[in-house]
């Protein structure tokens, strides 16, 4: 594929990131954001702005969608301004959104009776992997059409795997953050014990961050836990809503799954407490 002209649907802390890179790679892009304020920097930097998803999609090759939760997926893609209005066949739709296998399979049926092919494919690696263009991408549709847009991802992911049918690279990323989940209560209680013993948190980190214990929570995030540092790279309301998501998809599967469990309890007390628009290394303030 060339230059292809590239639809981008919302704007958030990884979108910006991603259509800025999408620019310096020389594609065509057309901005939807519900807030327009949020795509003016982009639009400085030479996006488009459009006023719908459908309008951002019309005479574009591919659309790739990253907003907040399924319900948003489920209005961008199949409502009266959606993304179906006006996607033309050989068009491609690529959902970046962390949302529910099950909606992802929906998109990809429907998207296959308009000879238009979708593809589910969220991220990892929070804003700081969409800035340096380093994203961990888990992809599911057909792989025809993986390898086709693979040029594309490579301007922001370095790690980009194919995962199966429809509805699998969701499934990898609720494993994905099933790890987190679980992991940043181990990062939380490991800062909290250096603490109570006395010792200095850096120094900590430094013989920690590169041993066994190792994770891109522990060396990313551990240090703005430390600085109380809770600006969102990932914000809590969404990871809650992913965790939602995999306890359900559990459920159906018949396992338990109790350490998800308890960090989505913990989560939804912060979002309770007024914290949901805070990145998720605040959930440190539960050992405070």
């Amino acid at each position: 594929m060339g230059k292809e002209r590239i639809a981008f649907i919302g704007a958030g802390v990884m979108g910006a990131s991603i259509i800025k890179h999408l620019l310096l790679n020389g594609h065509a892009v057309s901005v939807y954001t519900r807030t327009k304020e949020k795509a003016q920097p982009l639009v400085a930097l030479g996006a488009r702005w459009a006023s719908s998803p459908a309008e951002a999609f019309k005479d574009m090759d591919i659309a790739l969608t990253m907003v907040g939760y399924p319900t948003d997926v489920e209005e961008v893609y199949f409502g009266d301004n959606g993304l179906f209005q006006t996607a033309e066949a050989g068009n491609i739709m690529i959902d970046m959104t962390t949302s529910e296998p099950t909606l992802a399979k929906k998109i990809f049926t429907h998207a296959q009776t308009l000879n238009v092919e979708a593809l589910d494919a969220p991220v990892s690696g929070g804003d700081i992997g969409a800035q340096n263009g380093t994203l961990s991408i888990m992809v599911g549709g057909n792989q025809a059409t993986f390898n086709s847009v693979l040029p594309v991802m490579s301007h922001f992911g370095a790690n980009i795997v194919y995962q199966g049918e429809a509805g699998a690279g969701q499934h990898a990323k609720m494993c994905n953050q099933i790890v987190i989940a679980s992991g940043m209560i181990g990062v939380c209680e490991s800062l909290a014990y250096g603490l109570k013993a006395g010792l200095d948190l850096p120094t900590v980190l430094q013989s920690i961050s590169s041993g066994a214990a190792g994770s891109w929570s522990l060396s990313n995030l551990a240090p703005r836990m430390i600085q109380e540092d809770y600006a969102p790279g990932f914000y809590i309301k969404h990871f809650v809503k992913d965790m939602k998501i995999a306890l359900d998809e559990a459920q159906k599967m018949g396992i338990m799954l109790p350490g998800l469990a308890l960090a989505y309890d913990m989560y939804e007390k912060l979002i309770e407490a007024g914290y949901g628009d805070n990145g998720t290394q605040t959930l440190i303030k539960t050992y405070r």
